[in-house]
């Protein structure tokens, strides 16, 4: 057995119950990682240095196969439904004996790392994969301990990722053979029958959402986040595909995150150390930050290139239109490090509206915030679920509910006491379509969205004219600067002004509809900002 390491990790696996392995490859450098991967006909190196690999059957996270196990802790405690899916203990006890007897005469790469940026409420994570580029993965989206800190460092939660270990669904109690299980009370998540690497991310995730608000009282959030030069935070909630980490990659903004944090009673901090971006047809003038991020060191996952050549044709969606890409935070020019910044100043929710019926942008009261915070409004973005072809209309409650085991309204709760004591401005953005629904419409563009948020974030819309959207009541102004006046009301925007209305009261409907199951725990004042049909 061949371990390279100053440590020695078999004791951890022997404990585990991870026995007879062939190689352990412990906390590897990147370079190693990557030499490994090429060497063993896994991946490539592309002209621009990174590395491209393929996930293979699955291309994004598969919801309906990731499982949380139902014991004394999380009976009561996780909100059950479509996707906190219960699993017994005695059929976790099985995939575990499964997976761990999985990796016998087999090279295992673990790594050290940690979760959450403020030392407060740091969760120390193993990570045990079976391919060197899944630990890379791991290395770039997790904050990274020092080598004084590895010496005697307690791994708080593991996870071990076997893509070749194949769920029986009918003695391991799964859906299919692919699976994503957490278990809080072993604190412990076990990936198997799927090689994409969002499952590692979005576990850890869903752990947070559960220990930090549960046992901590901070507020874990689907959110990126950056600084302005002034030292003001601004966070902005979405859903993938709707444009977090564009917005916030912002050159003239200092990036705290791009995708998950916590806000705690007087800081913002990232969970992760890295990114893991969208990167379907990214550009250089489009998002120079995330394409500049783009080198030795990164990953890229089920990219194409252009024939006969090394470089990336990120236009190509043969593969699957959630091309992705995982790098260090660092690798922004202008990451803030360590990852922290103070309580938000501007809070923006972005929803991709499909309908073309939300003004581009918009300001909110704070019933009318917590009202589209639980709302979670948006369309289901191309590529980033299993079979999602197209935009699909969906309310995901907190912007995040496929990761939160915890009732929508606790985190919204959580929040409504965020605003009252901090009285940040809450900003809806529509990054979808204008002037017709998908498929009609066009999607508005990115420079108008750019001009908007940079716009709320100077205080340039402080002082303008408003004007109230008949049906959602969110306030419109009435001009900005960088942005044609006539697209700010979407209603405008549309050739048949009796067809906007009629899509408008639709939309409605559906929000008063989806609200229904949260109405008997809803304060009047968060029910006054439901849509005015």
């Amino acid at each position: 057995m061949q371990v390279s390491s100053v440590r020695n990790p078999v004791a951890d696996l022997l404990e585990l119950g991870i026995r007879q392995t062939s190689h352990i490859f412990y906390q590897l450098e990147p370079t190693e990682l990557i030499s490994q991967t090429v060497a063993l006909g896994q991946g490539a190196i592309l002209s621009n240095g990174a590395l491209a690999v393929n996930t293979g059957q699955f291309t994004g996270r598969s919801p309906k196969d990731k499982f949380i196990v139902k014991d004394a802790l999380t009976a009561s405690t996780v909100n059950w439904n479509d996707f906190n899916i219960p699993f017994s203990p005695e059929n976790f006890d099985k995939l575990y004996d499964r997976i761990t007897r999985y990796f016998a005469g087999k090279d295992v790469w673990m790594r050290e790392g940690y979760a959450c940026a403020d030392p407060s409420y740091r969760v120390n994570i193993r990570v045990i994969t079976e391919s060197p580029w899944a630990n890379l993965f791991a290395y770039n989206m997790f904050l990274r301990p020092s080598e004084e800190e590895l010496e005697d460092i307690h791994a708080d939660w593991t996870i071990i990722q076997a893509p070749g270990c194949l769920a029986d669904p009918a003695t391991d109690g799964t859906r299919q053979s692919n699976f994503a299980v957490v278990n809080f009370s072993r604190k412990m998540i076990l990936i198997g029958g799927t090689a994409y690497t969002g499952e590692i991310k979005k576990g850890i995730f869903t752990i947070l959402n559960y220990v930090l608000p549960h046992e901590h009282g901070v507020l874990s959030m689907h959110c990126s986040a950056n600084l302005g030069a002034k030292g003001d935070t601004a966070i902005f909630f979405g859903l993938s595909g709707t444009g977090k980490t564009t917005l916030s990659a912002d050159p003239d903004r200092r990036l705290i995150g791009d995708d998950e944090h916590g806000w705690s009673a007087d800081n913002v901090f990232n969970f992760e150390g890295g990114c893991y971006a969208k990167c379907i047809d990214l550009s250089e003038e489009k998002e120079p930050q995330i394409f500049h991020a783009i080198r030795e060191g990164a990953l890229l996952e089920n990219i194409m290139c252009h024939p006969g050549t090394s470089d990336v044709n990120y236009a190509d969606k043969c593969i699957t239109e959630n091309t992705r890409v995982s790098y260090p935070l660092h690798y922004i020019d202008n990451a803030v490090i360590p990852s922290v910044g103070g309580v938000p100043d501007n809070i923006f929710f972005l929803t991709c509206d499909a309908y073309g019926v939300l003004p581009p942008i918009s300001r909110l009261t704070p019933e009318q915030a917590m009202y589209q915070f639980i709302s979670g409004y948006t369309a289901r973005v191309a590529g980033t679920e299993t079979g999602v072809t197209e935009p699909t209309t969906t309310f995901s409650t907190c912007f995040g509910a496929p990761f939160l085991p915890l009732h929508p309204v606790q985190y919204a709760s959580l929040l409504g006491e965020k605003l009252r004591s901090h009285k940040a401005t809450v900003w809806l953005i529509n990054t979808g379509w204008t002037g017709g629904s998908y498929g009609t419409g066009q999607r508005i563009r990115l420079s108008y969205t750019r001009a908007m948020v940079s716009a709320a974030l100077n205080g340039q819309l402080d002082k303008l004219a408003y004007k109230d959207h008949p049906v959602f009541g969110v306030s419109i102004p009435e001009s900005c600067p960088g942005v044609p006046s006539e697209i700010l009301d979407p209603r405008n925007t549309w050739a048949d002004k009796s067809a906007y209305a009629q899509r408008a009261n639709e939309l409605g409907v559906k929000f008063v509809r989806n609200f229904e199951k949260y109405a008997a725990q809803a304060t009047p004042e968060i029910l006054s900002a439901s849509p005015r049909i």
